[in-house]
């Protein structure tokens, strides 16, 4: 039988989950950078634990909200960055640099949506991981815990599944806003995207655990109507400007020979 209990923490834009054994703790994912201070508190205080029992932070990708604290976890605990086995970061180059500001920002907006007080939301662009792991390996450390990648918000995004319990963490997969469930933004690739959907559906999960929602039994008909409802053609910042002029410049040339014919 497991000893394990799943806590939901509510995060500064975002649903944080840790993994809480009798010896040891695992954080489900990496959080913003004001988190740091809110599960450290939480383990001192509500568990009653030394902030070391902190063994092992997962960074299922690296927007601000899931890697924006996984640094200074390990500078404060001790504790071990487990991430995708990836050759090459994220936030390579002058144009991951640029969108590196652009997801802060996007970060900060949605914190004023939620009606937060401005934070520091920085974090350093490369994530340097103690261990890496790919599909279908265990959590280091936390046998019960299995791998999954499942990309296509990123290139590298992983869900974690508790074997014995059967509940998966999706981080941004699904997305649950209200009373009805979106998909994230962005998605670099739709067709891998809806994949991922598919396998997590295969799975038959008895709880999906969300980072923009919360914890909560999905149906396969939820599920497909998440897949048939998925874009079919990538949605991110470059594309939604290249979208924008497109459509923009369609529209000129038309306002251009309604006005010759005039």
């Amino acid at each position: 039988m497991s000893l394990c209990e799943i806590v939901r923490l509510e995060g500064y834009i975002q649903s944080t989950y840790l993994a809480v054994y009798p010896d040891k703790i695992m954080l489900l994912d990496g959080g913003c950078r004001p988190d740091v201070a809110m599960v450290l508190e939480y383990i001192r205080t509500t568990l009653q634990r030394p902030i070391s029992d902190l063994k092992v932070v997962v960074v299922t990708h690296m927007h601000p909200d899931h890697a924006g604290g996984a640094h200074q976890f390990r500078k404060e605990t001790g504790c071990i960055i487990v991430s995708a086995e990836k050759k090459r970061q994220w936030y390579r180059g002058i144009g991951g640099h640029a969108m590196h500001f652009v997801d802060i920002n996007l970060a900060h907006y949605v914190a004023r949506r939620q009606g937060r007080s401005l934070k520091n939301l920085y974090y350093p662009a490369h994530l340097t991981p103690d261990m890496t792991v790919k599909d279908g390996d265990s959590v280091p450390k936390f046998d019960e815990w299995q791998v999954l990648e499942t990309p296509g918000h990123t290139d590298r995004d992983l869900s974690l599944f508790h074997v014995p319990s059967r509940q998966v963490y999706t981080a941004d997969l699904i997305i649950k806003l209200r009373h009805k469930f979106v998909a994230p933004f962005p998605i670099y690739d739709p067709k891998v995207y809806i994949q991922s959907l598919q396998r997590i559906k295969a799975l038959k999960p008895s709880m999906v655990m969300m980072a923009h929602g919360r914890e909560l039994a999905i149906d396969a008909e939820t599920f497909d109507m998440l897949i048939t409802q998925a874009p079919k053609h990538p949605r991110t910042i470059k594309d939604t400007i290249k979208h924008k002029l497109l459509w923009r410049k369609d529209a000129d040339f038309t306002i251009f020979k309604r006005n010759r014919k005039k």
